[in-house]
């Protein structure tokens, strides 16, 4: 194990962060908004709209993210002329922007089922008694069935975040310098790969903690209920099944 290599490359990959952080929170802040738009449209009635949701969920969850960079970074340039037309070269022809918009559409076909599932596990008294108060359907979507759909559906979406990061170093196929760029750059003038790859999934691990602190935090702070006052899993092996079924009604009413 060479730790001089090992030295050498932590500060190298680490100034590469802020590009992988850049490109993660670029797509899925763009996807989510994507995302929601493509939940609502296939729980539609309409069956033109629901039809072009499922298409695009099936397409996008049916076929590796590395082709989708390619088709977009590679195949562009075969219709340049049309592109231009629309004003859309001046992106496309950025390997910056066709990482992004392939991400976005791959976490967004993604976290639309997410999100589609947290809406449908709202339960319906809340919405019947939201609608006995007079809210109109879009009102009742913004303060009642969106918020608690997020709170159902936020461990989900923890684990797609946690995908995502992983997913910028497919970014490193066209040109981009993120921690996975420079780790192949360091490689080919060392032939190391050992070392070097032990960093960047040093990196990566560490980003991935942060993000799972973050998320857990997040459903600390929306669902209170769900952990004041509950034992910790390792108290729960410790009881007997005594102990155990004499607290679960107590822990049920909590929850509730």
């Amino acid at each position: 194990m060479n730790w001089e290599l090992i030295a050498e490359t932590w500060p190298i990959l680490r100034d590469a962060i802020p590009v992988t952080i850049m490109l993660a929170v670029t797509s899925l802040a763009i996807g989510f908004v994507l995302a929601t738009g493509i939940a609502v449209m296939r729980l539609s009635k309409n069956r033109a709209a629901w039809a072009f949701a499922y298409g695009f969920v099936y397409v996008f969850r049916s076929t590796p993210l590395l082709v989708q960079i390619f088709l977009i970074y590679y195949g562009s340039g075969q219709f340049r002329v049309f592109f231009e037309s629309l004003g859309l070269w001046y992106f496309l022809r950025e390997p910056w922007f066709c990482a992004v918009l392939a991400l976005t559409l791959n976490t967004g076909a993604y976290t639309s089922e997410i999100i589609r599932g947290g809406i449908q596990s709202v339960p319906w008294g809340q919405m019947e008694a939201a609608r006995a108060t007079g809210m109109s359907g879009l009102l009742l979507f913004r303060r009642i069935v969106f918020p608690i759909a997020i709170r159902q559906a936020l461990p989900g979406y923890g684990n797609e975040i946690i995908l995502m990061v992983k997913a910028t170093s497919l970014a490193s196929t066209i040109t981009i310098l993120d921690i996975t760029g420079e780790a192949k750059k360091i490689i080919a003038a060392t032939w190391s790969p050992v070392e070097v790859f032990i960093v960047a999934g040093g990196i990566y691990l560490a980003i991935n903690f942060l993000v799972t602190r973050a998320v857990l935090w997040t459903e600390i702070k929306l669902s209170p209920q769900l952990y004041r006052d509950r034992p910790s899993w390792f108290a729960r092996l410790k009881r007997s099944p005594k102990e155990a079924a004499a607290e679960a009604p107590a822990i049920d009413t909590q929850i509730r």
